[in-house]
């Protein structure tokens, strides 16, 4: 981040490079989560308030970590509120864990949101993979 302070609104290329996100991807994001309200200054500038970009985070990791489709994310925000997606910054496993329930003979059955685990480590070989593919082509 930059030396602004923590309480500081940003700018979208702040918030972009912060992110690691186009600044076109915030800008549909803006279109498609309804949560994601910047202040609109003069000329259209956008800026972002700290709970819009905590509320980036999480929807950047519902989408590029858990394998969230967009209506996916808007699922979890309908049922569960912005509030956990502002408290879980890095990893929203508590969307994709297992639940627990009783009334399953294991003992576990799948939330709604979740994959499969080898689906998800077959995902995160693949991540990881684009992951050090960029940092090559960046160098």
């Amino acid at each position: 981040m930059s030396s602004k302070s923590p309480e500081a609104f940003r700018t979208i290329s702040e918030v972009s490079k912060d992110l690691s996100l186009p600044q076109h991807v915030l800008r549909f994001w803006e279109t498609k989560f309804i949560q994601i309200k910047p202040i609109k200054r003069g000329g259209g500038r956008r800026y972002y308030r700290p709970e819009d970009i905590k509320l980036l985070k999480g929807i950047k990791s519902l989408l590029y970590n858990d394998g969230y489709t967009i209506r996916g994310v808007q699922k979890v925000i309908k049922e569960n509120g912005t509030k956990k997606l502002l408290n879980v910054e890095t990893e929203n496993k508590a969307f994709t864990e297992p639940e627990k329930n009783n009334n399953d003979a294991t003992g576990e059955s799948l939330s709604q949101h979740s994959i499969s685990e080898s689906k998800r480590k077959k995902l995160m070989n693949v991540l990881n993979d684009l992951v050090s593919l960029r940092k090559k082509l960046d160098n």
